[in-house]
């Protein structure tokens, strides 16, 4: 008896149903589609990834199988490496073709792919992975990206189209189904879904972009004024396409062109970066510019564990990391302050400190987070060293502390004056307003204005290294529109 024909349509940073290319694909084929996820055993134990991104997942995937309901089918959910789960597969059903999205992630998840794609080629299996937000596979320079990108985004949105005999259900007696438990969503954690992330594009569309520009880089009022669809954007809930064109559709009807077009740039930009890591992705574990790697950063553990904690004395430091811990979300401002502190002023290399951002980022997307960990370090060669002053962020865009007051409490009975700098305080108001420094609040680790100094003179003087200059070139070249000059974001 011959074994039945199937296709196979792998979930990986894609869960959802609607604007999906490669799902839509493999249903509109000859043969039933299995859907699956792999909780795989190499990612669950993979440094970046906490509980919080699996919780996402967990909760994203219940809401596709949700959905999936009316067509008596679900998403197949297994722990298991993608290799076996293919052997095992194979074994029992001829597999027609593989569809999913390319996938730009770390190097494990790359290899991986590699695997799968030799296991497939073995096997005569074709494998069909499609184009994800705009970042093509093979590129190798920027030449037309930008136009490319924008006719991508311009294609129709792809409605899902099927009903219940396009889909292929597996037995437990095969392959064990994971069941996998939802555990209450607790603290400010957004919650995973295609569901989800509708209801918050609904809302920033409807009147929250209204302050969208004017709050970005507030600690505070940014949580209301943004988005906050990166993490939908990261785990594939939502496509960009379909949010760009329906924030286009907005600005042509009437509404604010200054705020909604900077926010879909922003999709561009969240785009540009990913395709940098796309092409150059050994950017993981070296820096883009070859030429920083000499720089000679000791190790400080006192004060990497400082930073993690948030208690490097510097107030707006220290609520951001304090956030970042309990919601898994901060504004990009303080993403970037986040970033200077540790590699500018306490003088640590980046990679001290990229897995550790890496696990509390609910959105972490490794095609921004390496080339923008290296950007805001200083490293590229091409970009503005930009130094940030914890304490001149803190006035700008948290004047009256209250970003400060929410997640370093210790602070909140002082005036606002001292809020922003404690290590001002004297010995008469420490005992009137109860409160001692290096007790209640740690001592500053270091002096930015001391820090600011060394750090500034000695990376402006690394753009005459002859290797950075070279490799600076290189990198322009190659990740960048031809024309493009050195010291542009």
């Amino acid at each position: 008896m011959s074994k039945p024909i199937i296709n196979l349509y792998w979930f990986k940073r894609d869960l959802r149903l609607l604007d999906n290319v490669p799902l839509q694909k493999s249903l509109d084929g000859k043969y039933p589609t299995l859907l699956f996820y792999l909780f795989e055993p190499i990612l669950k134990k993979e440094k970046h990834y906490s509980k919080r991104h699996w919780t996402f997942v967990k909760e994203s995937l219940a809401d596709l199988n949700n959905n999936l309901k009316k067509y008596n089918t679900m998403v197949h959910v297994y722990e298991l490496d993608a290799i076996i789960f293919f052997r095992k597969i194979l074994d029992k059903y001829n597999i027609n073709k593989v569809y999913s999205h390319e996938e730009t992630g770390i190097d494990i998840t790359f290899k991986r792919d590699l695997e799968v794609a030799k296991f497939c080629k073995k096997n005569k299996i074709q494998w069909i992975e499609e184009v994800r937000n705009g970042v093509f596979r093979g590129r190798k320079n920027r030449t037309n990206w930008t136009k490319d990108w924008n006719n991508y985004m311009k294609l129709n949105i792809v409605e899902l189209d099927c009903d219940s005999n396009d889909f292929f259900n597996l037995d437990d007696k095969l392959l064990k189904t994971k069941d996998f438990l939802l555990e209450n969503n607790k603290g400010g954690f957004q919650k995973g879904g295609t569901t989800e992330g509708l209801k918050y594009l609904k809302s920033f569309l409807k009147d929250r972009f209204k302050s969208y520009q004017t709050n970005i880089s507030k600690p505070l009022d940014s949580r209301f004024s943004c988005s906050r669809l990166s993490p939908y954007f990261a785990w594939g809930n939502l496509s960009t396409r379909y949010v760009w064109q329906l924030a286009k559709n907005e600005v042509f009807s009437g509404k604010s062109k200054f705020h909604l077009n900077a926010f879909t740039s922003r999709l561009r930009w969240q785009a540009h970066f990913i395709q940098k890591f796309e092409m150059e992705s050994e950017m993981e574990f070296r820096s883009v510019n070859r030429g920083y790697e000499k720089i000679d950063k000791k190790i400080n553990k006192k004060y990497i564990k400082a930073w993690e904690e948030g208690k490097t004395g510097y107030p707006l430091v220290d609520a951001s990391m304090r956030c970042l811990i309990n919601t898994g979300y901060i504004n990009f401002r303080m993403r970037a302050l986040l970033v200077s502190f540790l590699t500018h002023h306490l003088w640590q290399p980046w990679q001290a400190g990229v897995v550790h951002l890496a696990k509390q980022f609910l959105d972490f997307e490794p095609g921004i987070h390496y080339p923008q960990f290296q950007m805001q370090s200083g490293e590229t060669g091409i970009n503005m060293i930009r130094i940030y002053n914890p304490i001149k962020n803190s006035l700008d865009h948290d004047p009256k502390g209250e970003f400060i007051k929410k997640w370093v409490p210790e602070l909140k009975n002082l005036p606002v004056a001292l809020i922003h700098k404690p290590w001002e305080i004297n010995s008469f108001e420490q005992e009137i307003y109860k409160f001692h420094l290096g007790k209640d609040y740690p001592e500053r680790v270091v002096d930015v204005s001391k820090t600011y100094i060394e750090a500034s003179k000695f990376l402006w003087s690394m753009r005459k290294n002859d290797l950075v200059k070279k490799e600076s070139n290189r990198v322009l070249k190659k990740h960048t529109n031809p024309n493009r000059k050195a010291f542009q974001d």
